[in-house]
């Protein structure tokens, strides 16, 4: 019988081991990828067994098959020795004050109006940059993988520790009409409307789709289901063409950068709604950073809203 151990029941070493045994599918093979004997690779995979309290392969079968539970630390194994492999570069950098990449995670609808300042206030902090945008989904499975260090969008991780959060802006949901489009003050007339302009939808992948779809159910609104975009450029590119009207933000529209003079906005009927956009990190790993960079990201995201709403207003009184 197996025996748990009541220390640590790893070491790096032996996680070593045991990924190169997973992806050669036999220890022979694992030994001859590390440069080891057979014999080091079985009594390590055994150790790291006992010391488990669980087998981690099923030996019945060729090549060598996970268990359960050889499944589960293969995938946290790779994410410790990831991180380990870190440690030294990292350290070396330190000593001049930089980090050697920041890797950040925007959603689609702030790519515009924060890639370069981010980039900027980055620059002096880390050698490399990597800014990926994208879905909320995919970044914050990226963020939890360690593939991101900092995600900024709708926060989906709510419910995670080991996280440290900044509020940046909550932003309304607006109507987006073309120019010239008869106002919708109540839900009777958003009903009249769609009988000639189609809602131009936001794929249901997204969070802004998924939070419009319930909108729209709480209203007790059926519409029809025509034109699904999973950008806001193009969701807001239909509008300016006249294909129909789009529920919104005003960030969304935005980074569509069109010719406000094509398009109006007017409020959502019913009750409103907003979206809450959060920065996101690792707690206590980017020192000060995330703070000072949620800081500036907030001036940004609050100084474009107003501007929006401005300009609107403007162009509605000219």
């Amino acid at each position: 019988m197996i025996e748990p151990s009541a220390h640590l029941p790893f070491d790096l070493r032996s996680l070593e081991i045991f990924l190169a045994v997973c992806e050669q599918g036999a220890m022979a093979a694992a030994a001859r990828r590390l440069s080891i004997s057979q014999p080091a690779v079985s009594l390590a995979i055994a150790e790291l067994e006992r010391k488990m309290g669980t087998a981690l392969f099923d030996r019945t079968v060729r090549p060598l098959a996970l268990t359960p539970a050889g499944g589960m630390l293969r995938q946290r194994a790779s994410i410790l020795l990831a991180d380990a492999r870190q440690i030294a570069p990292l350290l070396r950098e330190t000593k001049f004050g930089k980090l050697p990449t920041i890797r950040v995670g925007l959603v689609d609808s702030l790519t515009r109006v924060l890639a370069q300042p981010l980039a900027q206030f980055l620059s002096a902090r880390a050698d490399q940059i990597s800014m990926l945008s994208g879905l909320t989904a995919t970044h914050a499975s990226e963020l939890l993988t360690r593939k991101l260090d900092i995600f900024l969008g709708v926060d989906d991780l709510v419910d995670l520790p080991g996280l440290e959060r900044w509020t940046l802006l909550r932003e309304p949901y607006v109507l987006m009409l073309p120019r010239g489009t008869l106002e919708i003050a109540t839900v009777a007339d958003l009903k009249k409307c769609v009988r000639t302009l189609p809602l131009i939808r936001f794929s249901a992948r997204s969070q802004t789709g998924m939070e419009i779809e319930r909108h729209l159910r709480r209203l007790r609104l059926d519409l029809p289901r025509g034109i699904e975009c999973d950008t806001p450029h193009a969701v807001a590119a239909m509008v300016s063409a006249r294909a129909g009207f789009a529920i919104t933000t005003p960030l969304c529209i935005h980074e569509a950068a069109l010719p406000q003079r094509s398009f109006q906005i007017g409020r959502t009927p019913g009750a409103q709604i907003s979206r809450t956009l959060t920065m996101i990190a690792r707690q206590g790993e980017l020192g000060t950073l995330p703070r000072e960079l949620a800081s500036m990201a907030q001036s940004i995201l609050s100084a474009t809203v107003e501007k929006i709403f401005k300009s609107t207003k403007d162009l509605k009184n000219q």
